[in-house]
């Protein structure tokens, strides 16, 4: 607490009509000819035919429109992109989708605003400088990545199989644009899924070494929101829960976009690098085993927590010392509600882990700088023993 940094530049238009308002935050930002970067998910599923319809309607001249954007953000895909934009003029970035799409998205404006040709040459954390500016405008789809008003982006080189994490505030787009009608196809196991996602953002961006009071307003804040309008959605979604959501993975975004992540998404990358599982179910798997791990060194903070989760109720009639286990055990009987609710699974035998996978899942973890925010030190021994009571 002797220093920290915040940052939150991005601007949010956020609630009804919101997509209406691209056309002005184009032409504000001085693009007349975007490129709009999606997948072929979002397109089947009319998201993408829908955005397109309220630009032309609005007058906005689309340069290109590129689908072919895999589940993990891809560095060759990138680099490909970036050339694609080049070539046809285009002069500002719309993304349109999941945490692949605006990550892909954040990796191609990397490249331009550096007058690059390959996103290899740009590794590393806290090392790029302002560039070139290109208009970029995100339209987050799930309600999980939070990328849309995050620093960061997490990019796999599938030669290596590495998902790299890549960190800087020129990856930050200028606009979010938060609107139910980008969400309200999703079906049940990826709601649960992406906001599993928000969920651990926000408790380890609360937990994290790396917490100051500002990204604590936006962590609980977020946590409040997804604990009382998940199982809603789930269940009986309205237009307000939905909106809810996906506030909190914003919320959640920025929380952990300044007070970084820990262990839980350190093994989570190197899960989905190493074995493929998606992002959101690993995170569901993790959380549980994770907290625990960290309950030694995380106990007033979790024992806090308890307030934000449960609520005033619980969090007064449980006593002062037994707060941070039952937090913990809040958590395992919410995500069984999920899973009850969703059908989302909670063990990594699901998904043909083996304990043959360990050991290059263990190495990859702690190679991640998400590793290094968690207020407990991870030895490989500990990663195996929680992959372990995982499986």
């Amino acid at each position: 607490m002797a220093y920290f940094e915040f940052i939150n530049s991005v601007k949010i238009c956020s609630g009804e009509n919101a997509l209406e308002n691209i056309a002005y935050e184009l032409d504000f930002l001085g693009s007349h000819k975007p490129l709009v970067l999606s997948d072929n998910g979002v397109s089947k599923a009319g998201v993408l035919d829908k955005v397109s319809n309220i630009l032309r309607k609005n007058n906005v001249n689309i340069g290109e429109i590129f689908t072919d954007i895999p589940a993990d953000s891809d560095v060759q895909v990138i680099n490909k992109i970036a050339e694609i934009y080049r070539t046809s003029g285009c002069d500002g970035i719309i993304a349109c989708g999941g945490g692949s799409v605006i990550d892909t998205a954040k990796g191609v404006r990397l490249v331009l605003s550096q007058q690059g040709k390959n996103i290899l040459n740009l590794m590393g954390n806290e090392i790029i400088k302002k560039g070139v500016h290109i208009p970029f405008i995100v339209l987050p789809t799930t309600c999980g990545t939070g990328s849309e008003c995050t620093a960061v982006a997490v990019i796999k080189n599938h030669e290596t199989g590495i998902k790299m994490e890549y960190i800087s505030s020129e990856l930050l787009p200028d606009t979010a644009i938060i609107d139910v009608r980008l969400t309200e196809t999703l079906p049940n196991k990826l709601i649960a899924s992406s906001a599993m996602d928000a969920l651990v953002h926000s408790i380890e961006a609360f937990s994290s070494a790396q917490k100051n009071p500002i990204s604590d307003a936006y962590a609980t804040t977020a946590m409040r929101l997804i604990v009382s309008n998940l199982l809603a959605t789930l269940s009986s979604p309205t237009t307000e829960t939905r909106q809810n959501l996906a506030l909190a993975s914003t919320l959640a975004g920025i929380a952990f976009s300044n007070a970084m992540v820990g262990v839980v998404h350190a093994i989570g990358h190197a899960l989905g690098g190493e074995c493929g599982i998606p992002h959101g179910n690993a995170m569901a798997i993790l959380l549980p085993e994770c907290m625990k791990f960290n309950l030694d060194k995380c106990a007033p903070i979790y024992s806090e927590m308890l307030l934000y989760l449960a609520g005033a109720e619980t969090f007064a009639k449980t006593a002062p010392e037994k707060r941070a286990e039952e937090t913990i055990n809040f958590v395992i009987q919410f995500e069984q509600q999920i899973k009850n609710l969703s059908g989302i699974s909670l063990n990594l035998s699901d998904y043909n882990v083996t304990e043959a996978n360990f050991a290059a899942i263990a190495k990859k973890a702690l190679n991640d700088g998400a590793v290094i925010a968690n207020k407990k030190n991870v030895t490989e021994q500990d990663v195996l023993n929680i992959l372990k009571k995982c499986l």
